[in-house]
């Protein structure tokens, strides 16, 4: 199934992607405390405020993502749709009416955290919104094919918008790759190739494959799409932990308060990431035109080849090549291993195949250095040396490292000890004193933890601090 074949009007949908720099019209109008970039606040029906915490993509720098090759040059601003600066405002009853007519097998169900999320995309979020409804064009063809293939439901195409932004490239402050985000374990128990040349978790068409896989096996653990994409964020054994806590209930809204702080904002962000792609004209949002005039295809190499022969051979810029073929880390080819695909625009395919062995030879013994054998050269043994004090030798360099600064062997090594006790001893715990404004899910993601764990390590019942106190962040 992972070899089955796309045509050549979706691959060139998937990887002629980007957009351009007239983002004028989507400049944020309002301004937000640190706390809000990384979390939502919302009240329990006791009254009680809960921190939520965002996934990563919906926190990420658009700005970083324009300098990619294919944002730059294949997508534009629609001059024809007329973007608003603000979305307008739409009571409760609304929002339920319109997640209530989308086409889903899953539940789309309406309540404060659904809402926080929405307003995060339709408002502080809209330039990113933007952008992913551009890059929508190349990537669901692609997404439904394999969800297709599976016969999972269509809506959970929209998940990687929430776990990627739909960027190839995203790497979670955890190691998490690609558009579906795959930790490494995981990549690799679902076919994908992981070593120091290749990451396949970056190829959006094997990647999507594994993660429909990955989908389709999880469903046939939890038989709910909601525990599904729960598992698919926090893992299975935590939804399972999750599951025993609460008496043995299979209902994601049932479950939620046992849920890590990230995966309760989970489901609630997929629903409001399928609004929102859904809905974005009701919120005066604009999405990106793509430009689909230079198409692709692949052509299989089964010796080393590197981006730069093809680019210098064919005369193709080499950051196309880059962005069409996303899954090789180096810009190395490793036919040599295994016979690999290559994606290039029609017109370089056919000068790589007029031009084959100039393109092999152009630099080959510059680019491609590693040495296959090498000589071993022959050891001078160093002079031996008498002492005066007795009849024994000793190497002049023994002598010097053992007597060089006045202290027998044995002091020190039991100097070295000490020290890296000493050492151990600092790095085992560490404090920060609160400063004004900041919240334990700052804390947490200043110092690479989580909300839980400094919870857990200062015995905190619930997320308020106070400013000028001291917390154990290690």
């Amino acid at each position: 199934m992972m070899k089955k074949k796309i045509s050549l009007f979706l691959t060139a949908l998937l990887f002629m992607g980007g957009i351009n720099n007239a983002y004028a019209q989507y400049e944020d109008t309002e301004n937000y405390d640190d706390d809000d970039e990384y979390e939502i606040v919302v009240t329990d029906k006791d009254g009680e405020e809960e921190i939520i915490e965002l996934p990563e993509a919906m926190i990420e720098d658009v700005d970083s993502l324009l300098t990619l090759y294919h944002t730059k040059a294949y997508i534009q601003q629609d001059p024809d749709c007329n973007s608003t600066s603000e979305s307008p405002e739409f009571d409760d009853d609304t929002y339920i009416e319109r997640l209530s007519k989308l086409p889903t097998v899953m539940e789309m169900p309406y309540n404060e955290v659904v809402r926080k999320m929405i307003d995060r995309y339709v408002n502080r979020g809209r330039r990113q919104v933007s952008y992913m409804l551009g890059l929508a064009n190349f990537y669901m063809p692609i997404f439904e094919e394999a969800l297709e293939s599976y016969g999972l439901p269509l809506e959970l195409k929209y998940l990687p918008v929430i776990e990627s932004a739909l960027n190839p490239k995203a790497v979670s402050r955890v190691g998490a790759t690609g558009l579906w985000q795959f930790m490494l374990n995981t990549g690799k128990r679902y076919g994908l190739q992981v070593n120091s040349l290749v990451d396949e978790r970056c190829d959006p068409l094997r990647a999507s494959y594994a993660a429909a896989q990955y989908m389709r096996d999880l469903y046939k653990i939890f038989g709910d799409w909601n525990l599904v994409i729960a598992a698919y964020n926090c893992g299975p054994e935590n939804v399972n932990k999750a599951i025993h806590r609460s008496g043995g209930s299979r209902d994601y809204w049932e479950i939620y308060p046992y849920l890590p702080s990230e995966t309760r904002g989970y489901v609630p962000a997929f629903i409001a990431a399928n609004y929102v792609m859904n809905y974005y004209c009701e919120h005066g949002i604009c999405p990106m035109v793509t430009d689909l005039s230079v198409k692709s295809d692949t052509v299989l190499v089964s010796r080393n080849l590197h981006f730069e022969q093809i680019a210098n051979v064919c005369n193709v810029d080499i950051d196309m090549l880059r962005e069409l073929n996303p899954q090789y880390r180096r810009d190395i080819v490793n036919g040599n291993t295994e016979p690999s695909l290559v994606r290039m625009p029609i017109e370089t395919i056919n000068a790589f195949i007029d031009n084959e062995d100039s393109v092999y030879n152009y630099r080959a013994d510059e680019l491609f250095s590693k040495r296959n054998t090498v000589d071993v050269p022959e050891v001078q043994t160093p002079a031996r040396t008498y002492t005066r004090s007795s009849n024994s030798y000793s190497r002049q360099s023994s002598r010097h490292s053992a007597r060089g600064n006045g202290m027998s062997s044995r002091h020190r090594q039991s100097a070295k000890s000490k020290h890296r006790k000493s050492r151990s001893k600092r790095a085992a715990s560490q404090n920060v004193t609160i400063k004004k404004g900041e919240t334990l899910s700052s804390i947490a993601k200043k110092h690479g933890t989580t909300v839980e764990k400094l919870k857990k390590m200062n015995k905190l019942k619930g997320s308020t601090i106070q400013t000028g106190k001291k917390l154990k962040v290690k």
